[in-house]
């Protein structure tokens, strides 16, 4: 059976944040504890209100993957580490298209397996930016769905 898709509520922030922070540490290696410590209050109280929130949770409930979107992008997708592999991605991303019509996303450039796991769902690199959206040093690839 299937874990269904279901819209996520602002009770849920914290829970969201915490698979946001396990899924960042073994997948976004250019991130210091500094960083990941700027952007963790950033995330519970500006980005999470920003975006229409799905998830999915296992069986026995606990969060394993989210995904965030806001017009027609694909805001943020974050799988927990123990989750990975199983799919859980991928089924989230054609929700984006299928329900949300989602045709762009933001990825980290030193994200390689983000930015392959993008192309191979058909999205293409369009431009680039030297700094992320609170202008740090982190280089966005900025990518559209062909389709």
């Amino acid at each position: 059976m299937q874990l269904p898709i279901v819209p996520l509520q602002p009770t849920d922030y914290p829970e969201v944040v915490d698979v946001w922070e396990a899924s960042v540490r073994p997948t976004h290696h250019f991130l210091t504890e500094a960083d990941i410590q700027y952007y963790k209050p950033l995330i519970l109280n500006e980005y999470l209100k920003a975006v229409n929130l799905v998830g999915i949770r296992d069986e026995a409930g606990k969060l394993t993957a989210f995904l965030g979107t806001a017009d027609h992008k694909i805001e943020m997708l974050f799988i927990h580490p123990q989750a990975m592999g199983q799919g859980l991605g991928k089924r989230l991303i054609h929700y984006a298209i299928n329900q949300v019509e989602a045709t762009k996303v933001d990825v980290n450039e030193d994200n390689p397996q983000a930015v392959g796991f993008y192309k191979h769902l058909g999205f293409q690199v369009v431009s680039r930016s030297e700094v992320d959206a609170a202008g740090k040093p982190f280089p966005i690839l900025h990518m559209e769905r062909v389709r």
